[in-house]
């Protein structure tokens, strides 16, 4: 699990689906969820599919604002991180 940390979340999402297709079957009715789980919140999908099984509890509200919190820092830090390409692109075309 900790190897899926570092490959990064969606690496944990396929990995996790190939080793348990079962508990994913059972948390999810279609396949759409996952799939949109999978393109725009992959940790929110890897927390729910932790904690979700038994339904969503109490504390299992914690994991899953952490992994809310985890998805969008990655897309924060990636507009963050490429801010000054931005102002290079307005400042060459303005």
């Amino acid at each position: 699990m900790t190897i899926l940390v570092f490959l990064g979340p969606r690496a944990g999402i396929i990995v996790w689906w190939l080793y348990n297709p079962t508990r994913w079957d059972r948390l999810f009715g279609s396949f759409i969820w996952p799939v949109l789980g999978f393109i725009f919140a992959p940790w929110t999908t890897l927390m729910y599919v932790a904690v979700g099984l038994g339904g969503v509890r109490g504390i299992d509200w914690i994991w899953i604002a952490l992994g809310v919190f985890a998805d969008v820092a990655m897309y924060a830090g990636g507009g963050y991180g490429n801010r000054s390409r931005g102002q290079q692109y307005m400042s060459r075309y303005a």
